[in-house]
């Protein structure tokens, strides 16, 4: 695909305005008031978003040249619109906004992908799954038991990390009791992703964001390629 000149994309970080934005979108959601701002939407909002996807297009792309890197609402970036068909919640809006770089394929909720979120309080970014099936989790099990040493080593880097934590429900019940503390930590998913949580600092607001994802999202890409070898294997 054709990337858009980053020189029309410029990230140059946040705004505290886009905290507030999306705090006062959070006690006002509703139509009315959105619509009334929605100018701040576009300028300290989707703007970023925007220009963020771009800064970090290319890069994605030597990671996994699959991935869609379309800096547009519904490709990378979510929707600020909610779809309450089936939630009580019936807010019309996000009080949160996030991009993914993921393949363009129908089970993209069961297949790896990076993610960055801001709230009106925080943000985070990391890489997994959005919603791993039983069956997907399953294969992943199957995959370290049949290669115990290798998964050993690609773990190994996030031991002595404090960026990155592993998450996702876990079952109660011990799946594996001949696995070390290391491994279940990671075997007792019932879902997986990797991410780094975040509150509000200087780094939200200049380049200094896109440097760290840039070098986050490249010290997690041997897992997600492990990932997808567990999607690509599974029966």
């Amino acid at each position: 695909m054709n990337m858009p000149g980053k020189k029309d994309y410029i990230f140059n970080g946040f705004s505290p305005k886009t905290l507030k934005f999306l705090r006062d979108l959070g006690a006002n959601n509703n139509k009315v008031w959105f619509e009334a701002h929605n100018e701040d939407y576009q300028r300290y909002l989707l703007e970023p978003l925007r220009n963020l996807v771009v800064e970090l297009g290319e890069f994605m792309l030597s990671i996994d040249p699959h991935l869609e890197v379309t800096p547009a609402a519904n490709r990378t970036i979510s929707r600020i619109y909610r779809d309450t068909r089936f939630s009580k919640d019936k807010s019309l809006y996000r009080s949160n906004m996030w991009i993914t770089f993921k393949r363009p394929i129908e089970d993209w909720m069961d297949a790896p992908a990076y993610f960055f979120e801001i709230t009106p309080d925080s943000y985070r970014y990391g890489m997994g799954f959005y919603q791993a099936s039983k069956k997907t989790m399953d294969r992943f099990r199957e995959m370290i038991d049949d290669k115990p040493d290798e998964f050993l080593r690609l773990i190994s880097p996030f031991s002595k990390q404090q960026l990155f934590e592993v998450a996702g429900a876990m079952y109660k019940r011990i799946l594996d009791k001949s696995k070390t503390e290391e491994i279940l930590n990671w075997y007792q998913r019932k879902s997986l992703y990797l991410v780094c949580n975040r509150e509000i600092d200087d780094r939200l607001f200049g380049g200094g964001l896109v440097e760290d994802l840039l070098f986050g999202f490249g010290l997690v890409a041997p897992f997600y390629h492990y990932l997808w070898k567990v999607c690509s294997t599974k029966g």
